[in-house]
Formats: C-alpha cells, structure tokens, sequence
C-alpha cells in the first residue's frame, strides 16, 4: 500500500512537472527569443520549482555542496537522472551543456538548451563528434560560462560500472581551462527511467578543482577516481550498497 501511494504520488509529480516546463517555455518565449539571459531564467524558475515540488509531492530533498563555480571553467560530472541536470544548472551562473544532437528536437527542453549556449553534438560518429565539440566550443566561448560535461557520455545507473568516454580529456586539453569535478548520488531516488521517485536526500556534490595542463591520460585517471570515490560515498550515505566494506 505505501509503495503503491508513493508510486502515485510520483505519477502527480512528474505530471505536473512537465506542465511546469510547458508553461514557463511559453510564458518566457518573448523574452528568450530576444535574449539568453531570459532563455537561462526560465530555465533556473524550472529548475527551482522542480526542487520545491519534489521536496513536498513526494518526500525528495536535495542539496548542492561544496563550492558551484562562478567563472569559466569545465565541469564533468557524473550522470544518473534528469535531476543531476536540475542540481548543477541550477547552481550555476551560466551553465551550458554538451548534449546529444536528438535533443535538439525535443519539445522546449531543444529551443531552450540552444538558447543558453549548449552545444549539440553526434554520438554516433565518436572522432567527428570530438572535433565537432571542441570546434563549437571554442567558437562559442565569446560569451562566459560553465561548460558542463557528463564524462561518461550517458545516464549510469547507481551501483553501474562504465568506462569515462576520451571526451571530458579532449576539452579539458583543448580549452585549457580549469575542470570542477562533479559527483552525485540522485540515481538512487530518481532513476533514469520510471515513475517512482523515492523520499530521500539527493545531492550533488562539485568537488576540488583540477588544475589546467595535466597530461590527458593523467587528468581522465585522477577525475574517474575521484568522482567515483565521491560518489560511491554519497550513495553509501543514502543507504544504496555499493558492494564496497
């Protein structure tokens, strides 16, 4: 009875969350048509209402620790679910994400996500995609921000093990920039597919900077070790078993 109560309060959830994003994307259109700067507050209110509504629908805080960067620099973080995407934009100044080319077409989330700055690109063809990315990127550093990377390429679900994609250590090489890592553990109360939510403390955790010009291989090492290890932590804290004594 309760897992079937706290199913259904989930179902309202993501509902009235997807509505949230259709209102507020046509309510701010005139804005983020003219101006990123509007594009990006639609997407914090998103964002904000997100977090509020999950705290009292269904029993699902979150917490951002650590510092969120201010300037430019690279974040790769770990990926479990649309809620990571909600913590780290949200705590930023101006966010933009690498993102795969199909979201362009999808409804609000595509017009919005190229109006702040993301930077589409195809997985399918690895080496073309790599120089597309860092291409685009350096073409659209003009205008500051947070360039945010997922360094495995893909949603991972809590407990899964999958190899850091070359991608993360092509930008951080090519940009020379400082690299924020970032780890998580919100896959344990929001998972990648479904529609239960679970009651909980989700976090997002940016964790000390790596400093520019460290050997490719050297850097993608030392930002799987330790985004890894920081969020093995934060899913042990939330109860998951990692299979790690």
């Amino acid at each position: 009875m309760t897992h079937a109560l706290q199913w259904l309060r989930s179902l309202v959830f993501v509902v009235q969350m997807y509505l949230a994003m259709a209102v507020l994307g046509i309510v701010f259109l005139p804005w983020a048509l003219v101006s990123p700067r509007g594009a990006r507050i639609a997407c914090k209110t998103f964002c904000r209402w997100v977090r509020f509504t999950a705290a009292w629908m269904v029993g699902l805080r979150t917490e951002v620790r650590g510092t969120p960067p201010r300037g430019e620099v690279l974040i790769a973080s770990k990926h479990q679910s649309f809620l990571d995407i909600i913590l780290i934009f949200g705590s930023i100044p101006a966010g933009k994400f690498i993102m795969k080319r199909e979201l362009m077409w999808a409804p609000v989330i595509g017009q919005y996500a190229l109006r702040i700055g993301c930077v589409p690109v195809n997985r399918g063809k690895r080496s073309q995609a790599i120089g597309k990315m860092v291409e685009d990127v350096a073409r659209g550093r003009q205008e500051p921000g947070q360039l945010i990377i997922y360094a495995q390429g893909t949603r991972v679900a809590p407990g899964v093990k999958k190899p850091y994609k070359i991608g993360a250590g092509v930008l951080y090489e090519e940009l020379g920039q400082t690299c924020v890592p970032a780890a998580t553990n919100v896959g344990v109360f929001w998972p990648r597919k479904g529609i239960l939510r679970k009651p909980g403390l989700a976090v997002v955790e940016f964790l000390p900077e790596i400093a520019p010009g460290l050997p490719r291989g050297t850097f993608m090492r030392r930002l799987e070790s330790e985004v890894e290890e920081a969020s093995d932590k934060l899913m042990r804290e939330a109860g998951f078993d990692t299979g790690e004594r």
